[in-house]
C-alpha cells in the first residue's frame, strides 16, 4: 500500500518522476523518486505495492499504481479512470509477466506456421529429447501452432567458403561475392553466375547457397488470404537455411504484412541461427505470445495521454526488462524478449546492490514471491543462457539463467496420501490466500502469518472491498483447524499441535525452494556454503535464515528496498541492443582478422543505435562475443573474452577452452574450432556508482549499548520459533526506528 496522499499541492518540474513497476504473479510493486522539495540535488523515494488483480476496484495494476505515484508528489487528488498526464514523468519501466503466464497457461494468440515444404512435422517431431525417459504415461506438449503451411521453396547449402580444407569441388567466393571456384554439380557448370534454380550465392555466414525453388508470389499470397479469412492475424515464418538466406522469409513476410496480418515472425530476423528446430519453436512462441503482449500493451498506453507512446527522447521513455537483464525500448520488445522480464529485474537489483569488486564473494539471489520463487547466481557477471525449455517450449533466446520452482508466498498448501504438500498450484492474487479476505485457498503466506512470522500490523493493508483492510487471521486460523483435524484422523498418534502442522508445510516449502539452488550451485561444482544469500520478494525474510542453515550459508544480505527489489532493479538496469550474424568459419590465424572485422562493424552499428536512443558515446559499453565449438560436435557455446593479452587483441580461443573446459570438464584435443555466431551487446549505462558497498558500510559501522526495550515496539507478539516453540511476548524491531512505516 502506497503512503496518503498529500493535501498540499506540489509544484514539480516536468520529465522529473521516475517510475518502475514490476507486475508479478500476486503483487504489482512500484518503486518511484522525484526532486526532494527540500533538499535541491537530492530525490525522494516512494514505495506502492498493490494486488497485481483486483478487478473490482481497478483494470489494471501498473497503471493504478502510477496514478497512486503522481497523486502522492503532486498532492493532487486523480480520480480512477481519468486519463493520466505524462508531462511530469521522466520515464516509465515495466517489467511484466503477460508473455511467461500466456505461455504457461497455453492463453496464447492464435497462430500459423509456414514452412519449408517436407518439413511439416518438424517443430512436432521436435528434438527427440526425454526429459523423463522412466515415465510410462509420456505426455507430449501440444506445438504452439494452430496450422501449418508448407510453402514450396527450398536451398541447400554446397560449401564452406572460409574452410581451410577445402576440396577442389567446393564453392569459393572472390572479395566481391562473386564465384571464382564453383560447384560442378546439376543445373550449374562452374563456369559463371547462373539464373533460375541453380543459382548460387553466398550467404550470410559465408557459406554458399544453391537456390533450389523459390517461393511463388501468387501462390503464396492465395494461401495467405485463405488464412487471413478463418480469422488468423499472426504468423510464424520458418525456412530450411534462412539464417543465411533470409531472402525467402523476407520476400513471404512481406506478402503477409500486405494482405493484413498485424504480427509477423521471420526466424531469420529474430535469431539468425543455425539449428532449425529451436528457431522454428521460438518463432512459433514468438508468434503466439507477441500479440498478447501487445494487446496488454496497447490497454497500458490507453491509460495515458498520447505523449507516452510518442517514444521520443524529449518524451516520457517507456522501458521494458528483457529477460537478459538489459532495457528495452517498445520496438525492441517482443514475446520472445519477455519470458523472464519480471524476474529479470530482480537479478539485476541484488547484483548491483549485492556485490563487491573487492571482496568478490559469489552470490545467490533468493527471490520468493507470491506464485513461485526464483533463484540465480551472480560472480560479477551476469550468467546467460541461449536455450531454455518453458512450459515444455524450448527456447532459443539469450536470458538470465534463473532456476523456478512452484513454491511462494501463494503456493497452495494441502494434505494428500499422509504427505504435507507446497504447491505447484497457486492462489495467485485472485483470490489469493485465505486471508486475504477473498475466500481463497489455504497458502504459504497462512501459515507464515499463523506462525508469527507475518504480522498484520507492518503487512499493506490493502485487502476486503475497502482495499484498506488488514490481512484476516481469523480465516486462517479456522482453514488451519480444519485441515488439522483431518491430518491427526490420518495420524495414528493423532496428536499433532496445530503449530506443528502449520510449521512443518513451512519446512516442505522451505525444502522446495533449495532445490534449485542445488541445481545452480552444487550441480555446478559450487560450495552453496561460499556464497552470500540475497534474500528479496514479499516473502523472502520469512524463509531466508532457515533456507542459509538447510544449505550451510553464514551470510544473508536484505536490502532496504527487498520486498520490492524486482522494481528496484528496474530503476538500476542499463538500456541493451544487440545485433547478431550467423557465420561458418574456422576459427584460425587466418581466419581471425575476418571475425574481428565482423565484430567491429556490429560494435559501430551498435554504437550508433544507442547513441540514436540519448547515450553519450563515454556511456556505452559493447561486449563482443562468438559463438564456438569444436568441429564434429553440435553443442556451441556463446565466448566473452574476460580479459585481453598485452596488445589489446581479444583470445576467444583461450576463452572458449576454459568455458568449455568448465562445462564439460575436458577438451577435445586437435580438434579445429569452430564460429556458428558473431555477436555484439551494447549497453547503455544509466548511472555511475551506487556509491560504497554493502560491505564498505558494514566495515564503517560501530557497536554501542542502548536501551533495547526503548527500542522496540510498544506492542509485543506471539511468535512460533523451531525448536523453541511459541514465544508470546515477543519484541519487534524496526531498523529504522526513526521513520514511520511506510504501510501502516
Amino acid at each position: 500500500m502506497s503512503p496518503e496522499p498529500s493535501t498540499i499541492k506540489r509544484s514539480v518540474p516536468d520529465r522529473s518522476i521516475r517510475i518502475c513497476a514490476d507486475r508479478g504473479g500476486t503483487f504489482c510493486d512500484l518503486h518511484a523518486s522525484y526532486p526532494d522539495p527540500e533538499n535541491e540535488g537530492e530525490r525522494k523515494d516512494i514505495v506502492v505495492k498493490l494486488l497485481s488483480q483486483d478487478p473490482a476496484n481497478y483494470k489494471d495494476a501498473p497503471t493504478e499504481g502510477i496514478r497512486r505515484i503522481l497523486e502522492i508528489v503532486t498532492g493532487t487528488e486523480i480520480p480512477r479512470g481519468t486519463v493520466l498526464e505524462t508531462a511530469k514523468i521522466d520515464y516509465i519501466r515495466l517489467s511484466t509477466t503477460v508473455a511467461t503466464n500466456a505461455l504457461l497457461e497455453r492463453k496464447g494468440h492464435k497462430h500459423a506456421l509456414l514452412i519449408t515444404r517436407g518439413f511439416k512435422d518438424l517443430l512436432l517431431i521436435g528434438n527427440q529429447s526425454r526429459p523423463k525417459i522412466f515415465d510410462l504415461n509420456i505426455r507430449r506438449p501440444n506445438p504452439l501452432y494452430s496450422v501449418v503451411i508448407e510453402v514450396d521453396e527450398r536451398v541447400t547449402l554446397v560449401g564452406y567458403t572460409s574452410d581451410p580444407k577445402a576440396e577442389e569441388n567446393a564453392v569459393q567466393f572472390d572479395d566481391d561475392g562473386k564465384v571464382s571456384r564453383g560447384y560442378r554439380g546439376k543445373g550449374w557448370d562452374g563456369t559463371g553466375d547462373a539464373e533460375g534454380p541453380g543459382e548460387i550465392v553466398r550467404g550470410l555466414s559465408g557459406e554458399a547457397v544453391r537456390i533450389l525453388s523459390r517461393p511463388d508470389p501468387d501462390v503464396i499470397t492465395g494461401q495467405l488470404q485463405a488464412l487471413y479469412d478463418e480469422g488468423y492475424r499472426s504468423l510464424a515464418i520458418v525456412f530450411a537455411h534462412s539464417y543465411t538466406f533470409p531472402q525467402h522469409e523476407q520476400l513471404v513476410g512481406a506478402l503477409a504484412r500486405k494482405v493484413g496480418f498485424t504480427h509477423v515472425s521471420e526466424s531469420a530476423q529474430l535469431l539468425p541461427m543455425i539449428k532449425m528446430v529451436p528457431r522454428g519453436v521460438s518463432s512459433t512462441a514468438d508468434a503466439y505470445l507477441t500479440p498478447i503482449l501487445k494487446d496488454y500493451l496497447d490497454g497500458f498506453f490507453g491509460g495515458f495521454d498520447e505523449k507516452l507512446k510518442d517514444g521520443k527522447i524529449k518524451s516520457p521513455r517507456v522501458e521494458f526488462m528483457g529477460s537478459d537483464g538489459g532495457l528495452l525500448d517498445l520496438d525492441n520488445f517482443s514475446g520472445l524478449k519477455s519470458i523472464l522480464s519480471g524476474p529479470a529485474g530482480g537479478v539485476v537489483g541484488y547484483a548491483l546492490t549485492s556485490w563487491d569488486d573487492k571482496e568478490r564473494k559469489p552470490i545467490i539471489g533468493l527471490d520468493v514471491g507470491g506464485t513461485s520463487t526464483d533463484v540465480s547466481r551472480f560472480s560479477g557477471r551476469y550468467e546467460v543462457v541461449y536455450e531454455t525449455t518453458t512450459a515444455g517450449v524450448t527456447i532459443q533466446s539469450p536470458q538470465l539463467d534463473i532456476n523456478t520452482v512452484a513454491a511462494g508466498g501463494g503456493s497452495c498448501l494441502t494434505f494428500r496420501n499422509g504427505l504435507f504438500l507446497a504447491g505447484p498450484h497457486s492462489a495467485g492474487a485472485e483470490p489469493g490466500p485465505a486471508c486475504y479476505r477473498k475466500g481463497g485457498p489455504l497458502a504459504v503466506t497462512d501459515a507464515n502469518l499463523l506462525l508469527g512470522r507475518l504480522l498484520p500490523d507492518f503487512f499493506p493493508k490493502i485487502f476486503g472491498k475497502s482495499e484498506r483492510e488488514p490481512l484476516d487471521i481469523d480465516a486462517s486460523r479456522t482453514a488451519f483447524e480444519t485441515l488439522a483435524k483431518e491430518i491427526n484422523e490420518s495420524n495414528e498418534n493423532g496428536n499433532l499441535s496445530l503449530d506443528e502442522i502449520v510449521y512443518g508445510f513451512i519446512k516442505v516449502a522451505n525444502e522446495t525452494m533449495c532445490r534449485p539452488i542445488r541445481a545452480l550451485t552444487e550441480a555446478k561444482g559450487y560450495a552453496t556454503g561460499h556464497h552470500v544469500l540475497a534474500s528479496f520478494g514479499g516473502a523472502g525474510g520469512q524463509h531466508a535464515c532457515e533456507i542459509a542453515s538447510l544449505l550451510g550459508i553464514k551470510t544473508i544480505l536484505i536490502h532496504r528496498y527487498s520486498s520490492i527489489l524486482s522494481a528496484y532493479g528496474l530503476a538500476l538496469a542499463d538500456r541493451a541492443y544487440e545485433l547478431q550474424e550467423p557465420s561458418s568459419a574456422f576459427y584460425s590465424p587466418s581466419t581471425r582478422a575476418s571475425l574481428i572485422k565482423r565484430l567491429d562493424k556490429l560494435t559501430g552499428d551498435v554504437e550508433r543505435e544507442l547513441q540514436k536512443q540519448g547515450f553519450e558515446p563515454l556511456r556505452i559499453r559493447a561486449e563482443r562475443m562468438l559463438n564456438m565449438r569444436f568441429e564434429g560436435t553440435d553443442t556451441a557455446l556463446m565466448v566473452l573474452p574476460v580479459s585481453q593479452d598485452g596488445d589489446g587483441d581479444e583470445d576467444f580461443e583461450a576463452a572458449f577452452k576454459r568455458v568449455y573446459k568448465s562445462e564439460f570438464g575436458f577438451l577435445l584435443e586437435g580438434k579445429t574450432i569452430i564460429v556458428d555466431d558473431v555477436k555484439v551487446r551494447g549497453i547503455g549505462k544509466t548511472f555511475d556508482t551506487l556509491g560504497p558497498s554493502v560491505y564498505s558500510e558494514v566495515a564503517q559501522l560501530s557497536t554501542k549499548a542502548v536501551d533495547v526495550e526503548a527500542k522496540a515496539e510498544t506492542k509485543r507478539y506471539s511468535v512460533y520459533f523451531d525448536r523453541v516453540g511459541r514465544v508470546d511476548e515477543t519484541p519487534v524491531y524496526q531498523l529504522d526506528h526513526d521513520r514511520a512505516c511506510p504501510w501502516r
